[in-house]
C-alpha cells in the first residue's frame, strides 16, 4: 500500500524538538521528504538521523533563526532548490513565556509575536508560490486553548495563538480558490522541554504535572506526542483535499483556559 505522503515535500519550523520533530518523523514514516528548519544544529543533525532510522528517508536541515523575515525566506528557497517545490508547512516554532500582562515588557511581547506569529506570517508567504506551482497545498499551524482567553501568566502567548487562528481562518478562507488548505491544530497541556523548564523553577516535577492532567483535563491526562500525528499526516494528505479552515481539537477535552 502507497504510503499517504509519498511524493510530498514537507517543512516543519521547529521540527527539532518536541511535538515538532515528532510531527516531522510521522511525515517522514508516511513517505514524505522533510526539511526542518530550526536554530540548533545538534537538535537537527540528531533529528535527521532518527528520521533516517525510522523511515528509511533523507531529511534536510535548514539552519534558521525564524524570528529573522530574511531566513523565513531562506528556509523556502533552500527547500524548493535541494528538494523541489513544497507541499506542506507545518509551523510549529513558538515560545511560551510566563507572564501577566503587568509583567510583560516590550522586549518579551515582541519576541512572542516575531516567533509565534510573524514567522508563521512569512513562512506562509514565502511558501504560496511554490504551492501555486503544485496545484495545490496543505498548510498546518499550531494553536493552543489559550487563543480563546488564555490563563493569567500566559498574556502575550494567547493573543499570539488568537492571532494564528485568524491567520488559519484567514488563509483558508481566500486561498481555497487555489487549491491551498489551512488548517490548525489545537493541542492542549503537554509536557513540552519548556513547560518542562518552567515547572522546575516553580519547584514541580513530571510527576506533579501528570497529576495535574489527571485532575484537570476533562479526558483525564496531558496530551502526548502520539495523540496528534495521525491528524498532521491526514491534514497533509490528499484525504483531506476537501478540509480547510478547520481547527482540530485535541486538547482532551480543553476547550478554554
Amino acid at each position: 500500500m502507497e504510503k499517504m505522503l509519498t511524493g510530498k515535500n514537507v517543512v516543519v519550523t521547529g521540527g527539532n524538538k518536541g511535538l515538532g520533530r515528532a510531527m516531522a518523523v510521522a511525515a517522514a514514516v508516511a513517505g514524505a521528504r522533510v526539511i526542518i528548519g530550526s536554530r540548533s544544529v545538534d537538535a537537527g543533525n540528531d533529528t535527521l538521523k532518527e528520521i533516517k532510522d525510522k523511515s528509511g528517508n533523507d531529511a534536510l536541515f535548514v539552519p534558521c533563526d525564524l524570528t529573522n523575515v530574511d531566513d523565513c525566506k531562506k528556509l523556502i528557497d533552500t527547500a524548493v532548490k535541494e528538494v523541489g517545490d513544497v507541499f506542506g508547512l507545518i509551523n510549529y516554532a513558538g515560545i511560551l513565556p510566563a507572564a501577566t500582562i503587568e509583567e510583560t515588557e516590550a522586549e518579551l511581547f515582541n519576541s512572542v509575536f516575531d516567533l509565534n506569529v510573524r514567522a508563521t506570517f512569512f513562512c506562509t508567504k514565502y511558501v504560496l508560490p511554490s504551492m501555486y506551482r503544485l496545484g495545490g497545498g496543505s498548510i498546518i499551524n499550531v494553536g493552543s486553548p489559550h487563543a480563546y482567553g488564555g490563563q493569567f501568566d500566559r498574556a502575550a502567548y494567547a493573543c499570539s495563538k488568537g492571532s494564528l487562528l485568524t491567520l488559519t481562518k484567514h488563509v483558508a478562507n481566500n486561498y481555497a480558490n487555489k487549491q491551498i488548505r489551512c488548517n490548525q491544530i489545537l493541542i492542549g497541556w503537554m509536557i513540552t522541554p519548556g513547560e518542562m523548564d518552567f515547572r522546575k523553577s516553580q519547584g514541580h516535577d513530571e510527576e506533579w504535572l501528570e497529576e495535574q492532567g489527571r485532575i484537570h483535563v476533562p479526558m483525564g491526562r496531558l496530551q502526548r506526542n502520539d495523540d496528534f500525528i495521525g491528524g498532521s499526516n491526514y491534514l497533509l494528505s490528499d484525504q483531506s483535499s476537501q478540509v480547510t479552515g478547520t481547527v482540530l481539537n485535541v486538547a482532551g477535552g480543553m476547550n478554554s483556559w
